[in-house]
Formats: C-alpha cells, structure tokens, sequence
C-alpha cells in the first residue's frame, strides 16, 4: 500500500512538472531569432558559411575562435534578455500590472536587444575581414525573406535559411 501511494505521488509529481513545462510554450532560447537554429550561432549555420565561402582551413579556425569569444562575450547579455523576457511576460499576464511598469520593461528588453545587434555587427565584420574579396562578395547572401514567427517560410524578414549573414 506504501509502495502505491509513493509511486503515485511520483507519477504525480512528474505529470505536474510536464504540464507546467508544455504550458510555458515554445521556447526560442537566448539567441538570433526563430526558427530551428535559435538560440545561439550553431555550428550548423557556421557549416553553411563554409559551403557558401569555401573558408579555408585556416579561415575557419579563426572563424570559429572569433565564435567562441562572441559567445563568452554575449553570455551575460543573453542571460539578462532571458529573465527581461520572463518579466515582461509575468507582467503582461499580471491583472495589477502597471503600464509604465511594463513599457520601463519593454525599454530595458529593447535596451538589450540593441546591445546583441551591435555585438552581432561587431562579429560580422570581425570574421569579414578575415574573407578574400570574393569571398566578401558572398557574405551577405544569407539574408532576405527567410523563415519568419511560427516556421513559416516567407512570412518576413529574416535570414534565409541557417546562413547567418553568409
């Protein structure tokens, strides 16, 4: 009888924990947008930059140091848009909340999300000068009307695909 009891409380305790994890909804992680590559910059997209440039061995062991100081740099930048997005989200569904709470919240969001694109630009043009010239003409060629909300294909502004600006 002891057995059941506790097997049930765990059953319980488990479905509680899935319910609660199902109920938050998608996840896009502390990254550079939707789709199936959010999150940070996966070698995956790094993969696609080489099939598009042709990096050369060299090229992409730079390439890859300069991603792993990009990461370490943004780590803390990433963990703040986290929470800030947590916040905003409990204020939102919070009945009491303010709106000048809640629009002070979406500055400092809009704060961070600045501080990510210029570290982003920053990385861009970092590994750019490490391309040859036509390879530089190649760099862009990532961006356009990609995937946008949701996974859907051609619905905005978006990279095109996991080419992170290659």
């Amino acid at each position: 009888m002891k057995k059941k009891v506790i097997v049930l409380g765990l059953v319980a305790l488990l479905l509680l924990g899935l319910g609660y994890a199902y109920a938050q909804g998608p996840g896009y992680g502390p990254g550079v947008g939707y789709g199936p590559e959010s999150g940070r910059m996966h070698s995956r997209a790094f993969r696609a930059c080489d099939d598009v440039l042709n990096l050369t061995p060299e090229q992409k062991a730079k390439v890859e140091e300069l991603r792993r100081k990009f990461d370490a740099d943004t780590a803390q930048i990433q963990g703040a848009l986290v929470t800030k997005r947590l916040e905003l989200r409990t204020l939102w569904t919070n009945p009491d909340a303010e709106a000048k709470v809640i629009l002070e919240k979406e500055k400092e969001l809009r704060d961070l999300q600045n501080q990510m694109r210029d570290k982003r630009v920053q990385f861009k043009l970092e590994t750019r000068k490490l391309l040859t010239p036509e390879q530089i003409s190649k760099f862009g060629a990532g961006w356009g009307m990609g995937q946008g909300p949701h996974r859907f294909r051609g619905r905005g502004m978006g990279m095109g695909g996991f080419r992170m600006g290659c």
